[in-house]
């Protein structure tokens, strides 16, 4: 629930916190769905592993070598930045809404 508004720019701050705050839980998401690709891929690896008679470790550092583990590492990573980057531009805007709001 957004305040109310004491002037055009506190508006204007509020609204972009918003948009960032929006955006950063967007990036959050996909980030979710890496690390959840990552966990299947693993999972689906050990099991293809093991009707081959390969051993948990070996599977394991199969899995690490692996493409579809290294892209979705790399996703999860990436857009975890990306979230930490958009919230923290959201706090700056929330701060400067706040204190265009103290200013009068």
């Amino acid at each position: 629930m957004s305040p109310r508004y004491r002037n055009e720019d506190e508006r204007a701050a509020w609204e972009l916190a918003e948009a960032m705050t929006h955006q950063a839980r967007a990036m959050m998401r996909e980030a979710e769905i890496a690390l959840e690709s990552w966990k299947l891929g693993k999972e689906m690896n050990r099991q293809r592993c093991a009707r081959r008679g390969i051993n948990k470790t070996d599977a394991e550092i199969r899995w690490a070598a692996s493409a579809s583990a290294k892209n979705a590492i790399t996703n999860n990573t990436f857009h975890v930045a990306l979230a930490t980057m958009y919230y923290g531009a959201a706090t700056a805007n929330y701060a400067r809404a706040q204190y265009l709001r103290n200013q009068q």
